[in-house]
């Protein structure tokens, strides 16, 4: 498929896809199977999917205006393209008059494009607007969210989605700050914040401050939470779910979900005893980049990649 190749081709300066080989050997893609990509990007791991589907679908997912644009590429009369949060997932299937999948691949987290774009503000290493929207839609900026959130509430996303060590005493900072000068560039932000953070490990703590603001604008534990649920009620019996995560917070979510049928609390039991849950772990442990590929791409080395079947469903 031409098209297709081409556009990994492109796909490549866009954004590299980690693990493209276990993902796509993981989803045990049948030529006429139903595939579903939710977080296309620069459409590599896309790509790759339409290259074993001959009389099958690959609908794929993408909030962001650049990926729509790299979509447009692709031409291939399998491929079926829809801007919208992968949260959305079952409405958009419905829509395209898709009830059930065979396999479903979730690469988490932010694409080398988005980082390396210092109008986007997503990166620590470029000065840019405090912006951070995937979707640039909606209203809500990382600037609002340092400039308007109350003290407790950047404690608590500092705390829970940056997992820093001093959040109470970074949100106090940033509330006495912002009263002079109101949030505006991400170089505000780290000056703000460079007495506070560790000797020597400075840039790791400013990339926990960004990955809290990030989550916290685009909503992405909500997004995934609603997600994961959806995969269970989409997913025909045997089907793969396929998810790449890069930090604990989302990788926790992936593995209760696969574990427990739910991103947390306890599994549901029968009257029986019998666990009630859609998927199994194909893997106890999750698989990881080798050493070769973290040499070649640095973003591999936080990748965990967990694998899971669709159960049959027990009926009673």
């Amino acid at each position: 498929m031409s098209t297709a190749r081409s556009s990994q081709l492109g796909a490549g300066s866009y954004h590299k896809p980690v693990m493209l080989t276990e993902c796509i050997e993981n989803l045990n893609i049948a030529p006429d199977g139903i595939y579903i990509d939710v977080t296309f990007g620069g459409g590599g791991h896309s790509a790759a999917i339409l290259k074993h589907i001959k009389d099958g679908r690959l609908i794929a997912f993408d909030q962001d205006d650049d990926a729509r644009k790299e979509a447009e590429k692709i031409t291939s009369r399998s491929f079926t393209f829809c801007q919208a949060n992968f949260m959305y997932m079952k409405k958009y299937l419905k829509l395209h008059g898709v009830t059930k999948v065979n396999g479903i691949l979730a690469d988490l987290g932010i694409s080398s494009h988005q980082i390396d774009s210092p109008q986007r503000g997503f990166s620590t290493r470029f000065d840019g607007p405090l912006d951070m929207r995937m979707d640039q839609s909606i209203s809500l900026t990382a600037a609002g969210v340092l400039n308007e959130y109350p003290e407790d509430q950047l404690h608590k996303l500092f705390g829970i989605y940056g997992e820093l060590k001093n959040a109470r005493t970074a949100a106090r900072l940033i509330t006495q700050q912002r009263v002079n000068k109101p949030f505006a560039r991400t170089e505000d932000l780290k000056a703000a914040l460079q007495s506070v953070a560790p000797r020597g490990k400075e840039n790791k703590y400013f990339a926990q401050v960004f990955q809290a603001l990030r989550i916290e604008v685009n909503a992405e534990m909500k997004a995934l939470e609603n997600f994961l649920h959806q995969c269970g009620e989409v997913m025909e019996t045997g089907g793969r779910l396929v998810v790449m995560s890069y930090h604990s917070l989302e990788d926790r979510m992936v593995k209760n979900y696969i574990n427990k049928g739910k991103v947390f609390g306890e599994v549901d039991k029968d009257f029986f005893g019998n666990e009630i849950k859609p998927f199994e772990a194909v893997y106890r442990k999750p698989i990881e980049a080798s050493e070769e590929e973290i040499k070649e791409n640095s973003r591999a080395r936080s990748a965990k990649l967990r694998v899971a079947e669709r159960l049959e469903d027990v009926k009673r």
